[in-house]
């Protein structure tokens, strides 16, 4: 059962974000209109870009902070598990607009490698310089909480996009500066949108694993399921289902055999189990169905669409 302090401690950690959330937004905003004109007087598509990837930022972390509020709602009776998903969804929103920007600016990048424009590199290099300086800002105050919060990781990710992009629109600006080559503008985005694809899909295969509630890919499931058959009492197990409610909370449900036994010996297998997944595994949530070894067990994994599918079941040895 979750205690009182927990609860306490995930507020306080919503709030904290959301302070943080909430400078980087009007850091990035402010510097989206500077960015916007210098590039359209510089006619740089590098400072554009970053413009750009720069408003889409302020919709992520917008979209960060209205999740993280909402994700800090207690459960109900209709939002049984609370509403954790909220920040997976707008995580899915933050990656799919990455992908769209990534596309925008390829076709842009080709263009202008067609008809290269000639680039004010002096406007480039001094704005880029800026707009550096603000994104690494930005960026740092959203990364605290970002490795365990798909939501967090997300918008972190666009605001990191945009250091790489501004370092990016410096360089180029520097080489056009000496050697002309205008064409080393639209160079530099189509690295930046590589990178950028890159990073996005990554948050965005995360996203619908957990949508889809597929298992978490650090676990094992036939080590688990070892694990569990160490423990004194089991003798069994199968229909088993391990899926997550967002990055950082696991949960799990499993029938469990056993020999024919009392309720108090039950409890106690099925709290040496809980607290074996909680340690070991991350899972914070187990829900453990006891059964005695009479009972006809089901497949491994429950196939909602097929319960006539073929038996596969693990259990001890018969001279465990």
């Amino acid at each position: 059962m979750t205690q009182p302090h927990t609860h306490s401690h995930l507020r306080e950690a919503a709030r904290q974000s959301t302070r943080r959330l909430s400078l980087s937004l009007v850091l990035t905003l402010a510097f989206v209109f500077i960015e916007a004109a210098a590039g359209i007087f510089s006619n740089s598509l590098a400072l554009l870009t970053d413009a750009a990837h720069n408003l889409t930022d302020v919709i992520a972390l917008a979209l960060s902070w209205f999740a993280i509020r909402i994700t800090a709602r207690p459960a109900n009776e209709r939002k049984t598990y609370g509403y954790h998903r909220v920040g997976i969804l707008v995580a899915l929103i933050n990656s799919t607009t990455l992908v769209i920007i990534a596309l925008g600016i390829f076709y842009e990048a080709w263009r202008r490698f067609i008809a290269p424009p000639e680039v004010q590199s002096g406007v480039l290099i001094g704005v880029g310089l800026i707009a550096v300086v603000i994104n690494i800002v930005t960026a740092m105050l959203v990364h605290k909480g970002s490795d365990s919060d798909l939501n967090l990781r997300s918008a972190f990710v666009h605001l990191m996009g945009d250091v790489l992009s501004t370092i990016g629109a410096v360089a180029a600006g520097v080489a056009i500066y000496f050697t002309g080559a205008n064409w080393l503008d639209p160079l530099v985005s189509v690295l930046i949108g590589v990178l950028i694809l890159y990073n996005a899909w990554g948050i965005l295969r995360e996203a619908l694993d957990i949508l889809l509630e597929a298992k978490p890919r650090d676990i094992n499931s036939a080590k688990l399921v070892e694990d569990m058959l160490e423990i004194e009492g089991v003798l069994g197990v199968h229909d088993l289902h391990i899926w997550s409610i967002t990055q950082n909370l696991r949960t799990m449900s499993a029938h469990i055999l056993t020999h024919n036994m009392s309720i108090g010996e039950g409890a106690g297998i099925q709290r040496q189990v809980s607290e074996m997944v909680s340690r070991r595994y991350n899972i914070a949530h187990a829900t453990l169905q006891l059964e005695c070894v009479d009972c006809l067990p089901d497949s491994m994994y429950c196939d909602l669409c097929a319960p006539s599918a073929d038996v596969e079941y693990a259990s001890r040895p018969a001279d465990a």
